[in-house]
């Protein structure tokens, strides 16, 4: 029987990554975003492998997030694997020059969207006494770098729902693991810098970071293990970089 998994921020990245790795290798998609072109886009390249369905969705709206999920047609009910990938950063500031409508965007998408979307899709995943959730931190979650205040305390949140969930979920035969990517060469700093294209690929610039394909191939190994094996928590380094602020740059 075909495995189906659950995406959220499916339209880039990570998540996009994710999506076609899944559907290369005969998983069933629930492929989640705000942007509905790219959402379809995605979904009518993927078809030809798979079955694709899109939810359009904030993952801050947990009216919009538990009524769309509550709603998923019949054969979609059964969701085996899912991928808590939604996050963002905004700015990069120290605490005292923050912006707060940032510091809000952050830990509404990277701690409450997280919630408000695991609430919606774990009591069927215990009616059924299996599951696999994959949360995608950061080495955010295990460090803190300047100016990183808020940004690192929502992967750190991140991180300690994580073993929670895996605390809560052990009865119940469901499989929890978290993700930390360092540097990822995405959409990720143009977020942060806010169109700052410059900027952004500065971030990138004089040494090789990972890419969204690798995290996507780490996740489809992690969940493809056999059933009584839970790779529970991963931290993914480019070979460049040491720490959050330490990178070979040539």
């Amino acid at each position: 029987m075909k495995k189906t998994a659950f995406i959220t921020g499916a339209t880039s990245g990570i998540g996009k990554a994710t999506a076609i790795l899944f559907a290369k290798n005969n998983v069933r998609l629930i492929l989640c975003g705000r942007r509905k072109e790219r959402l379809q886009d995605l979904q009518k390249e993927l078809n030809k492998l798979t079955e694709v369905i899109i939810l359009q969705f904030d993952v801050r709206d947990k009216y919009d997030v538990a009524d769309k999920i509550e709603n998923l047609p019949e054969n979609f009910q059964q969701i085996d694997y899912l991928i808590n990938n939604a996050g963002n950063a905004h700015g990069l500031s120290s605490i005292q020059n923050g912006d707060i409508d940032d510091w809000d965007a952050m830990l509404d998408i990277n701690v409450k969207g997280l919630l408000y979307v695991s609430k919606a899709i774990i009591p069927k995943m215990i009616e059924r006494n299996s599951g696999f959730i994959v949360n995608i931190g950061s080495i955010a979650a295990k460090d803190v770098y300047p100016n990183g205040n808020v940004y690192c305390a929502s992967k750190h949140a991140v991180d300690a729902l994580n073993k929670s969930m895996r605390i809560d979920l052990n009865k119940y035969n469901i499989r929890v693991s978290a993700i930390h990517p360092g540097a990822v060469e995405t959409e990720f700093s143009d977020v942060r810098f806010k169109g700052d294209t410059e900027k952004a690929k500065s971030v990138y610039a004089g040494y090789k970071a990972l890419q969204a394909e690798d995290i996507a191939d780490i996740i489809h190994f992690v969940v493809t293990r056999p059933y009584h094996v839970n790779i529970e928590d991963l931290v993914v380094y480019p070979t460049a970089q040491a720490t959050p602020t330490i990178l070979n740059k040539e």
